[in-house]
């Protein structure tokens, strides 16, 4: 099994790259694991919801160019389904009993997901009912991920 996470925009900040960079390493040593870093679109100040919906559907197109036909993916959503540590894992564990070779996260930009990418995610998940920072919801899903493994 193969973790990929597809992700919109770079890491500015050192200690989001120090831990995530920890978190990888340590994930390494039970699975493979990838890091896709997309461009995101920049959003002006004040765009409108037409054009907020042409930046999600530009940065969507470029996300499912990175998905395989058999990779199974996770949308990290809003609207996904909050799942305890143990139900994460658990789910984990399940899709790997059922032989699947590459697990894809997907974490889209400032502005989220694009329908196409959502409805391409066999599932959907948030992590809380709070909204943060893109970046920052990478080294969270590292860390899920490195607590799966360990």
């Amino acid at each position: 099994m193969e973790i990929k996470i597809i992700c919109v925009g770079k890491i500015k900040e050192s200690y989001l790259s120090d831990g995530i960079s920890d978190f990888t390493g340590r994930i390494r040593k039970a699975v493979p694991i990838r890091i896709i870093e997309l461009p995101d679109e920049k959003t002006p100040q004040g765009a409108s919801l037409l054009l907020e919906e042409k930046i999600r559907e530009t940065e969507g197109k470029r996300i499912l160019q990175k998905i395989e036909p058999n990779d199974h993916v996770f949308a990290l959503c809003i609207e996904g389904k909050q799942l305890s540590t143990e139900q994460f894992s658990q789910r984990i564990a399940a899709l790997k009993k059922e032989g699947k070779e590459s697990i894809v996260f997907v974490i889209g930009g400032s502005l989220g997901l694009s329908r196409e990418v959502t409805d391409r995610a066999q599932d959907k998940i948030s992590f809380s009912a709070m909204t943060f920072p893109h970046q920052l919801m990478r080294l969270i899903l590292t860390e899920q991920l490195y607590r799966v493994f360990s």
